[in-house]
């Protein structure tokens, strides 16, 4: 690939430059191990510039993703409240929002993860960083468990995603949002509350994510 040289004047072309740098870094190296001053450099243009559009390196992840949500504002207010809800809380938090003009747009980002290993690196890092790694934060979790709790309500939620919004496999597709919430949610709250030994006495052969040789599902 030929290098870019110069810096771009500030217009579309140039968003749409450090856009696409952002996408080959967060896809080839992880939203983690890229940097503002790499993507710049990427598209050519002064990592003065890539703030100047986009703010954060997280700011720039989500608009690289064409996010049509913002985790950061809506993992926490789901997770708030009685910790026995949260599974309920957090189902019907992705159903209101798949449900919302939003929607259309998480649908068409699942359907081309499911077809393209470019895009599905993208979401999940996508899931990882952003959701995963928030769920994390806002709950009490034993830290030897959490990735792999996490891991295991993402299942949940995705499944239910493409089921009812991608697939729509009735009457899934066509059940009123409380059915689901009522029929999902428990299974959500098991996975992030239930001690589950027969889990956890051999996850990792006893080691805690991060040890050595040991994989880490939030990506650190």
């Amino acid at each position: 690939m030929v290098k870019r040289s110069g810096r771009r004047p500030g217009n579309q072309d140039t968003k749409a430059s450090i856009l696409e740098a952002a996408r080959r870094a967060f896809a080839e190296k992880g939203f983690d191990q890229s940097s503002i001053r790499a993507i710049a450099g990427d598209a050519g243009v002064d990592p003065a510039l890539v703030h100047h559009y986009f703010g954060t390196k997280e700011k720039l992840f989500l608009a690289a993703m064409n996010a049509p949500i913002n985790p950061g504002e809506l993992i926490p207010q789901a997770l708030s409240g009685p910790r026995e809800q949260a599974g309920e809380r957090l189902v019907r938090m992705a159903l209101t929002v798949w449900d919302s003009p939003a929607g259309s747009a998480a649908v068409a980002m699942f359907r081309s993860a499911m077809s393209n290993e470019w895009t599905a690196r993208l979401l999940r890092e996508f899931v990882v960083t952003q959701i995963l790694r928030r769920a994390v934060a806002s709950l009490v979790l034993d830290p030897a468990e959490a990735p792999l709790r996490t891991s295991l309500v993402a299942t949940q939620i995705a499944g239910m995603m493409i089921g009812r919004y991608v697939l729509r496999i009735e009457p899934m597709a066509s059940a009123d949002r409380e059915v689901l919430v009522a029929a999902i949610a428990p299974n959500v709250q098991r996975f992030l509350d239930d001690p589950m030994p027969e889990v956890f006495s051999s996850y990792n052969g006893g080691r805690a994510p991060g040890a050595a040789g040991a994989p880490d599902p939030a990506g650190r």
